[in-house]
């Protein structure tokens, strides 16, 4: 058993994964400045340790066995878990975590995420390396749609979910609390055939028109589809963006959140439509990780959360839309 895991190190599963995403040992080799010779004898000598195969030789490429799937898989989550751990300890350590990965809805105006950001890089702190610097957090946005942004949050690829429509539906450990309502508009362009048709617009006619959808970013949760009728024509697209941009093409129909309409429909660009479909007012939220016991969130997280509780900071994520033009 000692021998196993005297084996089984973080740098002979980062060597399984490389070779496996890689395809050969001779590439993997060059990446990790060794000699092919030296990372099959590694190679081996986990094989040895574990007494199984890893890799089946017969092809040219190396193809991982069962066995080895196995492994890959469940080294990579180990690989997961060390980096975790680590940074849990840097955080303790300073108070500032190593990073901070926030998914946020594509919903929301990027201009007001991009001030935010802004404004915690200009942010000057004290840490035993730097006495006067910028936080020592690394940032990663990730940009969600409907289920995804809660699901990035619930399987912890998100520390902070902002504007997720509702509320978590899975997992546990997270407080939610309400960003704000969002107006959703029926618009199309000028020259679209429904542009022209008699208010309001019914479900039935409405159906007879192409519809752009923006797809769910979901993996693994439920995927939503939203204001789709049945049987109609769909055009997805990955983001609000993209689905402004089709539809001032003339490309289909569909709803959009008023404020980044305004600026469109002033400059004769969009027309929005009454419906007798009902109307929508879409609830956003933001939520974290909670920690538990008395445990508190690490500074990044904190501050964040500091400025989300800001009425203004609220109302620039939903509103400041008319500030975007494509």
């Amino acid at each position: 058993m000692s021998e196993r895991r005297d084996v089984l190190t973080p740098e002979a599963l980062t060597m399984v994964d490389l070779i496996a995403r890689t395809g050969s040992f001779a590439a993997a080799a060059r990446e990790m400045g060794k000699v092919p010779s030296a990372l099959t004898y590694s190679v081996r000598v986990l094989e040895d340790a574990l007494d199984v195969l890893l890799f089946d030789r017969s092809s040219r490429q190396a193809r991982l066995t069962a066995a080895g799937e196995e492994l890959l898989h469940e080294g990579r989550r180990l690989l997961i878990e060390i980096d975790a751990v680590a940074n849990r300890v840097k955080r303790i350590a300073t108070g500032w975590e190593t990073q901070l990965t926030i998914a946020f809805d594509s919903i929301l105006a990027p201009t007001a995420l991009f001030e935010l950001v802004e404004s915690f890089y200009a942010l000057r702190v004290s840490t035993r390396d730097a006495p006067d610097s910028a936080p020592p957090t690394r940032l990663r946005l990730r940009s969600e749609v409907l289920s995804g942004t809660w699901e990035a949050l619930a399987t912890g690829q998100a520390d902070l979910a902002i504007g997720g429509a509702g509320g978590p539906t899975q997992g546990s450990g997270m407080q939610c609390e309400l960003l704000g309502e969002i107006h959703m508009e029926f618009a199309m362009a000028p020259h679209h055939p429904l542009a022209d048709a008699a208010e309001p617009l019914s479900g039935e006619t409405i159906a007879r028109h192409r519809i752009v959808a923006i797809a769910d970013s979901a993996r693994s949760f439920t995927p939503m589809t939203v204001g789709v009728q049945p049987g109609q024509d769909v055009l997805t697209v990955p983001s609000l963006a993209a689905k402004l941009e089709a539809l001032l093409r003339g490309l289909g129909c569909g709803s959009v959140p008023e404020p980044l309409l305004r600026r469109h429909v002033e400059a004769g660009r969009l027309v929005i439509k009454r419906t007798g479909l009902p109307a929508r007012s879409v609830g956003l939220h933001y939520a974290w990780h909670a920690p538990g016991g008395s445990a508190s969130p690490g500074l990044a997280l904190q501050w964040w959360l500091k400025q989300l509780r800001s009425e203004a900071t609220r109302h620039a994520l939903l509103e400041q839309h008319a500030g975007l033009v494509l």
